[in-house]
Parts: C-alpha cells; structure tokens; sequence
C-alpha cells in the first residue's frame, strides 16, 4: 500500500474540554472548534488518552523520541526555560534516533512548522534532529505579534536563522503548513509535518489584539489579562487554520492517505475548561494530563469511532513510525506502543500501564486499567477512574493492599528509569500569590 502521509498537529495548553466534540461549551461567536469537531466526526476519538507529561517541553522529548521523556536529562526541566541558553545539555541530543529522523532515513520529507521547545541553538535545534524545514519560535511560548520570547528577545526562525515577518503567529503558522502541504504534492515522497501551534498558549492575544503586545512585553505570563472569551476565540483561530490544512489536502488529492493526528502537549492551563477532570498544568491529576486525542486517516479509520483506549504521545509516535512501515533505531528501543491495530479495528484495545513522575511537588501517577496510584506533597492515593474521574474519592483506605501493589509497581517502573538530577528546575509563571489555588 502507499506509504501515507503524517500529520502530527499539536496545541499548546489546551484543556480536556475546550473542544466542542470533547464536551466543551459553544462561545458568544458559536461554536469554538468546528472545523477539529468535524475531524473527529469522521475519524477516531480517544476519550482516556493522555500527554507524557503535565507541562509542556517534557512532552516533546517524549513525542520527538517515542519514549519516556525521563531517559534525557534535558527533559528533567519542568520545562525548558531561556536561562537554558548555551547549555549543551539542557536539550534533546542530537545523536538520538526522532521521528522525523527515522523516518527521513526511509525516504519521507520532514517539517516542523510551530513551536520546537527542546533546546537552544547552535547545540540543539530541529534541523539537527531530523527535520528538513523549520518555522517557528525556539522558546516556550513567544507574543503573537512581535514574536519575542519572554525575556523579551526575538524568537521565530526559518531554518536556524532568525526570520521577521509580520502577522498574528496562529495564522503564520496555518499558513506555512498550507505552503507546505500544496509544494509536497508535486513531490514524488510522503511527508511529515509536525504543526505545533503555540495556542492557546498565553499571552491571551486574538487576531484583533495587536495593542496588547506592548502591554506584555515585559511579562508574557499576562497576569492581568485574558478570559474565557479571549481564550475561546485563540482556539478557533488554530480550528480555522486547521480547516484551511484541510482543504489543501482535499485539493491535492491527499487527505484519504493522510493520517492526522491532534492533541494537546499538556492539560489546560488558566482559562481552560477541564471538566470533568480536577487540576491542570503541572499536575499528575486527570486535568493536567488527560488530553484530546483525535484520528483521522479515511483510508484506514472508519468515521464516527470512539475508543478508551489508554495511551500516551510517545504512543503515537510509534503509531505514525509503524503507519510508515518504519522500525525504530536498535540501540534505541521504544517506550511507545503502537496504536495501529486501534486505528484499523473497531472495539480493539490492550491493556497499556502507564507511568508518571515530576520533580514538581514530588508527584508520582500510575493508570493501571480502571484503577489510579497518585502521590501528591508525600500523600497517596488511590481511585477508581471511570466511577470517579475528579478523583475525589481515596480508596487508599479501603483497598490497601491493591494500593501497595501499584506503588511497588510503580517504583519497580521508576527503578528502571534515570534518576532526577539533583540541579533539575522547576519554573512556575505564577502561584497563588497572583491567583486563587484550584
């Protein structure tokens, strides 16, 4: 069969629930997400998928490499922060095995077009890890006009060189992934295009908030600002921009061999709606790392599927590795497994144990089937998920043994991981101090 196309489409911060097809409410405009809404319609949705990781740069060790994140030092960085600049180990090696670099060896044409979050040039950087093309900001998160990072410095390159142009990023960003979809098709090889939005991602900016960018400036975190009602309008710009991908797609003949992939790299983050979940980002709770996931792939993926599936972003990077018919490095196995056999067969699901730690708190997460280990400021718990996704109600007391068996099995798991380095940062924008705790 064709080899397909892959589009791994990535939103930064979005909540559970901020999609329509996810539970989430229409906006005063209408509908937030109709264009994604649609996608999932006519494809595949998970309903107990989640990120590696509760915070963001984490994650994308985790989805570049299809393993756990926790294997490379820089990813022990909750997350990435500027003052990583000229470090030559706070980023993801480039004699590691990606998947833009295991799939370039076997013939695909790659492209990141959005944010890249895992080191600073000239040491690290996305064209030495396996991306032929780069646009997009280095940092965590940029202002959407002027296209500076937080400590102010300018921030979005083409290639590894510094690039101005103007334009609300969101639109930038659906533009290039436009471009490049309508020049692959008169290419003869399948494509990979990574499309990491930085929405809704603060500052809280929509297309007509230009104004703003001088009142941020000096503190992206926009403590003062943002609502609902900003927040909603961000998503739908990034909903707009995937439709027009869509389209180009449709137009060239290419969308049926296209295997779409969207989601989020961590829960949601002030604006967010999480519901039913409880927390957010930075959170081992269901809220900070339960996501969206949607498929869609209509040669393969029969439309109007839902799947409990359980897995994690490194799964779908297997899954897009296997979809391509690519095996990973041997010196590197996967951590991912792939989703495949899920995409191609309706009522398929595996069980698929799933890990979590963070320097943060001291959280530790295990899903096991039904059942959910958590360990939050020294406390543990036990819950029963799909009776109780607020994860309310600690049956630690109740059931101690099943308790002690997940966190034995969660520790046998930690034991085979590196430890936390002793100089590994976490970096809050803001705490209680600037707002009430959840």
């Amino acid at each position: 069969m064709e080899r397909p196309n892959l589009i791994f489409i990535v939103a930064d911060d979005l909540g559970f629930a901020d999609l329509g097809c996810y539970g989430g409410r229409e906006a005063h405009f209408g509908k937030v997400s109709p264009v994604l809404d649609a996608l999932a319609a006519k494809g595949l949705r998970f309903t107990q998928g989640y990120s590696n990781s509760p915070v963001c740069s984490p994650t994308r060790f985790a989805l570049m490499t299809a393993r756990y994140q926790y294997r490379l030092r820089g990813a022990a960085e909750e997350p990435i922060n500027s003052r990583s600049k000229g470090s030559t180990t706070l980023g993801l090696p480039v004699e590691h095995p990606t998947l833009p670099s295991l799939l370039k060896d076997r013939g695909y044409r790659t492209a990141l077009i959005g944010k890249w979050h895992l080191g600073y040039p000239p040491v690290f950087g996305p064209l030495k890890s396996g991306y032929e093309e780069f646009f997009g900001p280095m940092s965590g998160g940029v202002d959407y006009f002027t296209h500076c990072s937080n400590n102010g410095t300018h921030d979005l390159y083409l290639g590894e060189q510094a690039h101005a142009e103007e334009g609300y990023l969101t639109d930038l960003l659906s533009h290039r992934a436009v471009a490049y979809v309508d020049r692959m098709a008169q290419q003869d090889a399948p494509f990979l295009l990574s499309l990491h939005y930085t929405a809704p991602h603060w500052p809280w900016e929509t297309r007509d908030d230009q104004a703003l960018a001088q009142e941020v400036k000096d503190n992206l975190f926009h403590l003062h600002g943002g609502n609902i009602h900003t927040y909603h309008r961000m998503i739908h710009h990034m909903d707009e921009g995937i439709g027009w991908l869509i389209d180009a797609l449709r137009r060239n003949g290419q969308l049926d061999n296209t295997l779409i992939v969207f989601t989020s790299d961590n829960g949601g983050e002030r604006f967010s709606d999480n519901w039913p979940l409880v927390g957010g980002k930075m959170d081992l709770t269901e809220g900070g790392i339960r996501v969206p996931w949607i498929a869609h792939w209509p040669r393969i993926i029969a439309p109007g599927r839902l799947s409990a599936q359980h897995c994690l972003t490194m799964d779908w990077s297997a899954t897009l590795l296997n979809a391509a018919g690519v095996g990973a490095d041997p010196t590197y196995a996967l951590d991912g497994v792939s989703l495949l056999p899920v995409l191609q067969a309706t009522g398929h699901e595996f069980a698929r144990p799933l890990h979590w730690r963070m320097n943060h708190r001291g959280q530790r997460a295990m899903r096991d089937g039904d059942w959910k280990y958590l360990r939050v400021d020294g406390n543990d718990y036990l819950f029963n998920i799909p009776s109780d996704e607020r994860e309310r109600a600690n049956l630690g007391g109740r059931e101690p043994l099943r308790l002690q068996a997940m966190r034995e099995a969660w520790e046998a798991w930690n034991q085979t991981m590196p430890a936390i380095p002793a100089d590994a940062t976490v970096s809050l924008g803001y705490s209680s101090k600037d707002m009430p705790q959840r």
